[in-house]
């Protein structure tokens, strides 16, 4: 298994989860990557984003799993030496970021064994918010929200299928206190640290709820980074 790291900025921000699948399947087609695909009557690439990304953020640290056929993973896992090794990623790295659009950034390649798996544990979100809104009223805001044993928000849980998904979704109450790790204000906007588990994370729609913000009062794209990983093989 691949391992991709990269970086997503400009207008590639508002493509879709599954958007980003389909621009990375097509990078690695007319690389030369030899992509797994499943079984079945729609054979559909084996890649996947752990951590998918909110729609219009612009993120410095996303991940990509992509598995590969055994001559491709065999070649990055046992080079017959360290500088034959780097060569092949060099090539690999090369040839994929040819392909990919701008605003799309290859950072790294890296080889994993097929049966690891990466579970987000959190992520840094950075929001850049204009001059007139950085005062006393956001600092209480923030400072109430830290002080706070829950925070309850109303969250939309939409129906699997996509065509239900107007009549049938739901709101429920949900403490997102839990997930809020660190907020900090500094001169050009804020910086949230969420907690990612099993059970959920906070949305970036809701920490701009609760901080009171909107487009008007930002100065900037969300950026997300700082993403940790808890690497496991099963």
């Amino acid at each position: 298994m691949l391992v991709i790291k990269f970086k997503i900025g400009g207008s590639l921000r508002f493509l879709s989860h599954a958007q980003m699948l389909r621009v990375f399947q097509r990078a690695c087609v007319r690389a030369g990557i030899s992509v797994q695909y499943s079984q079945g009557f729609n054979p559909r690439p084996k890649l996947s984003l752990p951590l998918p990304r909110p729609v219009g953020v612009e993120s410095d640290d996303e991940l990509l799993c992509l598995r590969v056929h055994k001559s491709t993973s065999a070649q990055v896992h046992k080079g017959i030496s360290s500088q034959e090794h780097k060569s092949i990623s060099v090539q690999e790295h090369k040839s994929i970021s040819a392909q990919l659009p701008e605003g799309c950034e290859l950072l790294s390649i890296s080889a994993a064994k097929a049966n690891t798996s990466f579970q987000p544990c959190s992520a840094t979100y950075i929001f850049a918010v204009k001059k007139d809104y950085l005062n006393d009223r956001l600092r209480a805001t923030i400072k109430r929200l830290l002080a706070s044993e829950s925070i309850n928000v109303r969250r939309r849980i939409d129906a699997k299928n996509s065509k239900l998904k107007t009549q049938n979704s739901k709101l429920k109450n949900v403490d997102v206190r839990g997930f809020l790790k660190s907020i900090e204000l500094n001169d050009r906007g804020i910086i949230v640290e969420c907690e990612i588990s099993p059970a959920g994370s906070i949305r970036v729609e809701e920490i701009l709820n609760l901080l009171e913000l909107d487009a008007e009062k930002l100065a900037g794209p969300i950026r997300r980074t700082n993403v940790q990983w808890r690497v496991s093989e099963s």
